[in-house]
C-alpha cells in the first residue's frame, strides 16, 4: 500500500507509475475526490465533537448550581445524531476509498526500464555455457516418462490437469533439492521456517496478492491455500513493532504452493513447468529503508548461488515496467536454460517492495528517533520443480540416464539418477 500523502502531495508520481505499468484500471479522480470528502467529514466530526464537549461542560456547571439544562441536553442529543450520521457516511467513503486504494500498485523505481511487457525486459548477464549434445536430446517430461519417475496420468485421475506424482527416484531427487537449497541458504544467514499452508484474507492483502489476484487463489471457506511462502513469511510479523536492532531479518522456507493459473490455458501443458501445486524455497528479508536496494543485490546473489552450485546455465533479467509485479518497485528474474526448448525459463524472481507490504500488513520498526515502516524483499531460492526439470534436461546422457550434479550427490546419495 502506498503512503496516502503521495496522492495528496505528488499525484503526478502516481499518474506516471500507472502509465509505466500500462495500468488503466484505477479511477484516480475518484480517489482524489474521496480523499477530500473523507477529510472534510472528519473535520466536521471533530468540530461537532468539540462543540458537544463544550456544551457538556456547561451542562455540568448548570446542574452543579441546580439550574435547568434541558435545552442544552437536547442540543447534545441533536449533535450526537449528526455525528452518528457523519460516522456512517465516513465509513462508506473510507470503504470505497480502500477498495480502490488496495488495487493501486507499487511505484516503479527510476532505474527500471520502461516497457509494455516481458518482450522488453533487459538481460543483465549470462552465467554458464549451455552444453553441446552429440545425441538427440529429450524434454524433461520424456526423460521422466522413460525413467518412470513422474506420473501425470494418475495425478490427472486423482486431482485433474496440472498435477503430478513424483515417484521413487523422482521423489528422492525433489527431496534432495529441497534439503540442498535450505542448507545453502541457512549457511548464509537465513533463518529456516516451516510455514502454514492456509492463510486468511488479511494475510494475502498484506503481501499484495489480494484483492487483485483473488481469483487465482484456492479457497477453503474463508481461508486460502498459499500461492507462495512469501505470504506467511511476511505476515509472521503482521501488526507488530520490531526493534531496529533486529534488522535485517532473513527468512527461508520450503513450501508447497497452490495457484489456479487462470489465463494460462494452452501454456506449458507438458511437464512440470506450470502446475497448480508445486514446491518452492522462498527467501524473505526485512530491512531498513536505506538498505533495501543493497539487500536486493544480496537476494539475487543468494538465489544465483543455487544455480551456480548445481552447474546450471542461466541468465539474469531485469523486468521492464510493464512486466513488473503488483507489489514490486524493481524485480530481477533468474532464468535457467532448457536445452529441449532452446531458451531460458524463469526459475526465480527477486523483488524489492519498499514499504508497500509493511504498510498493508501494519508492520513497523521502532528506532531511537521514531517508528517507521521497514522495507521487505522476496525471492525464490528457487522453484524446486523447475530446477528438477532443468537438471533432467541439462544432465541427461546418451543412454537415457541423468547424472546428478556434484554438489547434490551428498543429498541424493548417488552420482546417477537411476
Amino acid at each position: 500500500m502506498l503512503d496516502v500523502n503521495i496522492l495528496r502531495q505528488n499525484v503526478q508520481l502516481i499518474e506516471d507509475t500507472l502509465k509505466r505499468r500500462n495500468n488503466t484500471n484505477i479511477d484516480l479522480n475518484r480517489l482524489i475526490q474521496l480523499d477530500e470528502e473523507i477529510r472534510k467529514i472528519k473535520a466536521k466530526i471533530d468540530s461537532l465533537l468539540h462543540t458537544r464537549k463544550i456544551i457538556s461542560k456547561e451542562i455540568g456547571s448548570i446542574k452543579a448550581k441546580k439550574g435547568d439544562s434541558k435545552e442544552l441536553e437536547s442540543k447534545t442529543k441533536e449533535l450526537s445524531v449528526q455525528i452518528g450520521n457523519l460516522d456512517d457516511n465516513l465509513l462508506k467513503k473510507q470503504d470505497e476509498f480502500l477498495s480502490i486504494w488496495l488495487l493501486m500498485p507499487n511505484l516503479v523505481d527510476s532505474s527500471v526500464v520502461y516497457g509494455k511487457d516481458e518482450s522488453e525486459n533487459v538481460e543483465i548477464r549470462r552465467v554458464g555455457e549451455p552444453k553441446a549434445y552429440e545425441f538427440a536430446i529429450k524434454a524433461h517430461d520424456e526423460i521422466a516418462k522413460s525413467l518412470d519417475i513422474l506420473d501425470f496420468d494418475r495425478a490427472a485421475r486423482v486431482s485433474g490437469s496440472r498435477f503430478v506424482y513424483y515417484k521413487s527416484q523422482g521423489a528422492r531427487l525433489e527431496r534432495a533439492l529441497i534439503n540442498f537449497m535450505l542448507d545453502l541458504h541457512t549457511k548464509n544467514g537465513y533463518t529456516e521456517m516451516f510455514v502454514p499452508y492456509i492463510v486468511n484474507e488479511d494475510s494475502l492483502i498484506g503481501t499484495g496478492q489480494f484483492p487483485k489476484f483473488r481469483e487465482e487463489a484456492y479457497n477453503v471457506e474463508e481461508q486460502f491455500l498459499i500461492p507462495t511462502a512469501e505470504v506467511p513469511l511476511v505476515n509472521f510479523h503482521r501488526e507488530e513493532i520490531l526493534d531496529e536492532s533486529m534488522l535485517p531479518l532473513k527468512y527461508v522456507a520450503y513450501s508447497a504452493c497452490f495457484r489456479k493459473e487462470a489465463g494460462s490455458y494452452g501454456k506449458d501443458v507438458r511437464g512440470i513447468i506450470r502446475q497448480h501445486q508445486f514446491n518452492k524455497v522462498e527467501l524473505v528479508q526485512f530491512t531498513k529503508p536505506q538498505d533495501s536496494f543493497d539487500a536486493l543485490e544480496d537476494l539475487i546473489n543468494q538465489a544465483e548461488l543455487v544455480l551456480k552450485e548445481l552447474g546450471l546455465p542461466y541468465r539474469v533479467v531485469m523486468l521492464c515496467s510493464g512486466d513488473l509485479g503488483f507489489a514490486s518497485v524493481k524485480t530481477y528474474d533468474l532464468e535457467v536454460w532448457f536445452p529441449s526448448q532452446k531458451r531460458y525459463r524463469e526459475i526465480s524472481s527477486c523483488s524489492n517492495t519498499l514499504d508497500f507490504q509493511a504498510r498493508r500488513a501494519k508492520i513497523k520498526v521502532k528506532s531511537s528517533k521514531t517508528n517507521y515502516f521497514p522495507h521487505t524483499l522476496n525471492g525464490s531460492g528457487v522453484a524446486v520443480g523447475r530446477c528438477f526439470a532443468a537438471i533432467l534436461e541439462n544432465y541427461q546422457t546418451r543412454d537415457g540416464n541423468v547424472k546428478i550434479p556434484e554438489k547434490l550427490v551428498p543429498y541424493y546419495g548417488s552420482e546417477w539418477l537411476i
